[in-house]
């Protein structure tokens, strides 16, 4: 396979595609190559699942899943927005590196072509992809890709032939059982399911509190409406006061005035947003069912996972976007059935990165990790084998041309955290202490004890950006040819 580095210095200087050596990934005679369900929610933060300790949440299927697998308890996204982690999640690589976000031009061609799916199905595998895809591809990428393609946008609901309206996250089910049920003979491949849930991503549009901006399936209708939710920690006014003004403007404060500015907008939205989430657990149940009526339970793995984080009102923020804990920590359960019992039922504290999933995939299936991938395979921590050269820190940044969405890099280690908002006239730095301040309340970028940690985690972030693709350059939209 090509290296990393001729890879990035072959798309960066503007090849529309790049010439990889076609795979030989034919498994070998009697090879146990397990199904894989890969499920993505939109906008669901870490902490918003039973099994991760909510305390009102009723997730008892991811719950069931975390049971008997493994969750990763240190799960972060490189980028905090839908459309740079999805490219991130098919290409294994960070936004800097593969250039996508809104309003970029499309993933390149020799990116999708190393894509996890593409990669599975030259190895063999039946892929299949269900719902937001979320992703700017070059023309007739999703064909290279998937077998079997359903893909819709929007939480919302949809009218069905009979003239009854159906929600778009009990759609992702239909057509997964559909896929699941597939012929005799497709069954004797193993299969690769994406189920990309449009839920529990808010109706942008659609203002109107509860079931107009939140709207759940009506499977879950009623649920939550007994609990009053406590208010979100930080939402002290104080703790909004304290950010500097970019931040305060940012889209991460105009969307707050959507959803949480109130006491009983907040009951409202957050007992849909629960309900949103719920309904999502539902529907993974009925898919879960679904592989044990058909006999494939045994040999299917399935990985559960967001593509951002979210506030909820902490901060006095909504959405996501920025370098907090909230915006980027996201959940990561794995449930391989396999393994010895001994070896399952883990929480992993391990770093774990959006970045990583695609390389799992393809080692859950024999396959070698491109080189020039950024992430690596989680495959041997299912089996509690953890590697001795693990990470212990990441790169991450937002690199969206919106004016209230400030751009920046950073870089998210053990004890600090750094991040330069680089858009800012002079460039803005944050200097976070986990240890002392793990809400990251205090910026300790200008205060002289940690001058010397500051320079450090500069040079660091410089180091970790240089490796992905160096100083940001802008990446403008160009208009696809017919």
């Amino acid at each position: 396979m090509i290296s990393r580095r001729n890879f990035l210095h072959a798309v960066g200087a503007g090849a529309a595609a790049l010439a990889l050596p076609k795979p030989n990934f034919a498994a070998p005679p009697g090879a146990d190559r397990p199904n894989i369900v890969f499920i993505l929610v939109d906008d669901q933060r870490n902490d918003t699942l039973g099994c991760a300790g909510h305390k009102i949440l009723k997730t008892p299927v991811v719950d069931s899943l975390a049971k008997k697998g493994v969750r990763f308890s240190n799960m972060f996204v490189t980028t905090s927005i839908c459309a740079a982690s999805r490219a991130s999640i098919f290409t294994g690589l960070h936004e800097r590196t593969h250039g996508y976000t809104f309003g970029k031009p499309a993933v390149s061609e020799a990116h999708t072509d190393a894509s996890y799916p593409v990669l599975l199905r030259q190895a063999g595998y039946r892929t299949g992809f269900i719902g937001k895809f979320g992703v700017r591809m070059p023309k007739g990428a999703t064909g290279k890709m998937f077998d079997y393609f359903k893909g819709f946008s929007g939480p919302r609901f949809v009218k069905q032939p009979d003239g009854s309206k159906r929600h778009t996250a009990e759609i992702c089910g239909d057509k997964a059982i559909e896929f699941i049920r597939a012929d005799p003979g497709d069954k004797k491949k193993p299969f690769c399911l994406s189920i990309s849930f449009t839920s529990v991503h808010a109706v942008d549009g659609n203002k109107k509190p509860g079931d107009g901006h939140y709207p759940w399936p009506k499977a879950v209708d009623g649920m939550y409406d007994d609990v009053k939710i406590p208010p979100p920690r930080l939402s002290e006014s104080e703790v909004f006061n304290n950010q500097p003004e970019f931040l305060r403007k940012s889209m991460n404060r105009q969307r707050f005035f959507w959803r949480w500015d109130t006491p009983e907008k907040y009951q409202t939205n957050i007992r849909a947003y629960y309900r949103m989430i719920s309904g999502v657990d539902r529907v993974i149940g009925r898919v879960v069912e679904e592989l044990k009526k058909q006999g494939l339970d045994k040999n299917t793995v399935i990985i559960y996972t967001g593509d951002n984080g979210y506030y909820m009102g902490q901060r006095g923020f909504a959405g996501k976007w920025s370098h907090y804990e909230e915006s980027l920590r996201v959940p990561l359960v794995i449930y391989d059935p396999r393994p010895e019992a001994s070896k399952r039922g883990k929480v992993d504290d391990a770093v774990s990165l959006n970045i990583d999933l695609p390389a799992t995939m393809l080692a859950l299936a024999g396959i070698p990790t491109p080189k020039h991938y950024g992430g690596r395979s989680l495959a041997a921590m299912l089996k509690g084998d953890a590697p001795s050269d693990w990470r212990t820190d990441f790169f991450c940044e937002h690199l969206m041309e919106n004016a209230a969405i400030p751009k920046w890099e950073g870089v998210r280690g053990p004890r600090y955290v750094y991040a330069r908002y680089f858009g800012q006239k002079p460039a803005y730095e944050f200097l976070h202490d986990l240890k002392s301040d793990p809400d990251q309340l205090k910026n300790f970028a200008a205060d002289p004890k940690y001058s010397e940690t500051l320079k450090k985690m500069q040079a660091r972030c410089e180091a970790l950006r240089d490796t992905h693709g160096g100083p940001y350059k802008s990446r403008k939209k160009t208009k696809r040819k017919k």
